[in-house]
């Protein structure tokens, strides 16, 4: 799912960097460039693949159209080329209710 940090964005991540917050292997992360146009990381002088944020909220949708929502490859191909936005809002706003579930369980260990 698409992640915003609350502290300074980078400008760019490593592929190590985007499958740990993710908790998947940069092997999938490589497959899923392969299967979806939109993800389009550059690399740099080495050829290391180096992630915008954009290239992280791509991966993110995936993620969660895939690995949340059980959808098949070519299931969240469709529902990204039909809808795009409504898929980027519905993950937005997951991501949000995740956020306030922890500040709320955080605040009931306080107490």
């Amino acid at each position: 799912m698409p992640y915003k940090d609350k502290k300074v964005e980078k400008l760019y991540y490593t592929i190590g960097e985007v499958s740990k917050e993710l908790n998947i292997n940069p092997s999938t992360v490589r497959f899923w460039e392969k299967e979806f146009d939109f993800i389009n990381p550059k690399k740099n002088s080495k050829g290391n693949r180096i992630y915008t944020l954009r290239d992280k909220e791509n991966i993110g949708l995936v993620y969660y159209l895939l690995k949340e929502q059980k959808l098949t490859i070519e299931g969240a191909r469709k529902k990204i080329k039909n809808n795009r936005d409504s898929a980027f809002n519905q993950v937005e706003a997951i991501r949000s209710l995740q956020e306030i579930k922890n500040l709320l369980n955080e605040i009931k260990e306080e107490l």
